[in-house]
């Protein structure tokens, strides 16, 4: 497919460009990006991801398409494939980066080990391995919420609007929800928060 046959792109279908694109029309995969770039970017950015993971994000998700460019079902939906591609892609993230921030925290916890006793390390490893498993019980929102406040140095109220996509006033209300469950979850194993 040429330029010759399609004069304007905005009138060319999406199935239409993803079959050019598939036979190798640049253009039509510049209609392609140009069409649905912005979409993938905006749930990047609703995932909470900075701004390096949500560049990488939609450049897999692109480089997905590339692979999978022959083989698309249904080219006229391509949009929602790229979505959800998107999501999945989004959530690896996310569930990559929520199992390293527990591990990360404990090492800082048992560097200050030094003056106990090994009994006194056993009992603290075992509580901070029941602390962990009670956040991980904690849905998703909720850990997100937890672990971007408990960053070091601490986010500002609207760091933690802009990043996570919530508004400034609903912060603290939810924050004091996300801890209840906390608190809950931690008498489930045993342990007396206070």
């Amino acid at each position: 497919m040429t330029t010759d046959v399609l004069p304007s792109r905005a009138a060319v279908t999406t199935a239409e460009l993803v079959q050019a694109a598939a036979d190798g029309d640049g253009q039509a995969w510049e209609e392609l990006v140009r069409r649905y770039n912005g979409m993938l970017h905006t749930i990047a950015r609703s995932y909470g991801l900075e701004p390096s993971a949500r560049g990488d994000v939609v450049q897999t998700t692109w480089l997905r398409l590339v692979e999978h460019l022959g083989t698309v079902r249904e080219p006229a939906a391509v949009g929602t494939w790229l979505a959800t591609t998107a999501r999945r892609q989004c959530g690896l993230v996310v569930r990559n980066r929520e199992q390293e921030r527990p591990d990360a925290r404990a090492e800082s916890i048992d560097a200050s080990d030094c003056g106990r006793s090994p009994e006194e390390q056993a009992v603290a490893r075992d509580q901070d391995a029941r602390v962990r498993a009670a956040f991980r019980r904690l849905p998703t929102a909720d850990r997100r919420l937890l672990a971007y406040l408990m960053d070091s140095p601490h986010p500002s109220y609207a760091d933690v609007s802009a990043r996570l996509g919530m508004p400034v006033g609903s912060i603290g209300p939810t924050r004091a929800r996300c801890l209840a469950r906390l608190r809950h979850q931690l008498a489930s194993v045993g342990i007396n928060s206070c």
